[in-house]
């Protein structure tokens, strides 16, 4: 049996279709800028909690075990790999963290011991153009 199909039943004309993509992009436009920027205010966020948290709990691990921070020349590698430059560390009980981390941006952290900022360390990253600083003095 053939079923004949009413010209009001023969589906979306050209105008309703043409309507939903409208709405959809209209929806879009305001909805997209609002999540654009939130990518970078993520990634300063993670070096934030890096510096302020990850990396200076390890370094305090360190201290507490060492006696003392890594110098600037054995860096936060000696976090991960016991240091072989002077001081040697005596009681290393490490490693603190896997490796020698990243800024979200890809760029290893900037770290300073004895510190300029502070007397203990300064840690920092230049965030994604390289001129703005997170860091654990501000």
């Amino acid at each position: 049996m053939k079923m004949k199909i009413k010209p009001s039943m023969s589906g979306f004309t050209l105008v309703e279709i043409m309507l939903v993509v409208i709405i959809i992009g209209a929806l879009a436009a305001m909805i997209i800028p609002r999540l654009a920027g939130r990518g970078e205010e993520a990634k300063v966020k993670v070096a934030k909690s890096d510096i302020d948290a990850n990396l200076a709990t390890a370094l305090r691990l360190y201290e507490l075990d060492n006696g003392s921070y890594p110098t600037t020349a054995q860096g936060l590698e000696a976090l991960s790999v016991k240091p072989s430059t002077n001081p040697l560390p005596e009681n290393w009980n490490g490693p603190y963290i896997e490796k020698a981390p990243l800024d979200p941006w890809g760029h290893p952290y900037i770290y300073e011991s004895p510190g300029v900022h502070r007397a203990d360390y300064d840690l920092s990253s230049k965030g994604k153009d390289g001129s703005s600083e997170i860091s654990n003095w501000q």
